[in-house]
């Protein structure tokens, strides 16, 4: 009797302990993912668009953490040679 009442109060706190887990993962990666939008990379003027040369001023921070607070970040504007994929001035 005394085995059955133990196995069963495991079995529920695995059950909550698993529970609370997952729940508390999914905060963390809610969380996450909120300060990984912040990054302001894609709007920027020195932005590339390629994965060769993201961005042309710190190419090490691009699209990283270290990029939210970047003191180079510059709107893009509507005249940003960058943006301008495959056109170019000179032909």
């Amino acid at each position: 009797m005394l085995a059955t009442i133990f196995c069963a109060f495991c079995a529920w706190t695995i059950l909550f302990l698993s529970i609370g887990s997952l729940f508390f993962t999914l905060i963390q990666g809610k969380k996450h993912l909120q300060k990984l939008h912040n990054i302001p990379c894609s709007g920027c003027d020195f932005f590339t668009n390629d994965y060769r040369l993201k961005c042309t001023v710190n190419p090490m921070k691009a699209c990283s953490e270290e990029a939210i607070n970047c003191n180079d970040f510059e709107p893009k504007t509507k005249d940003c040679n960058a943006s301008q994929k495959g056109r170019s001035k000179f032909y």
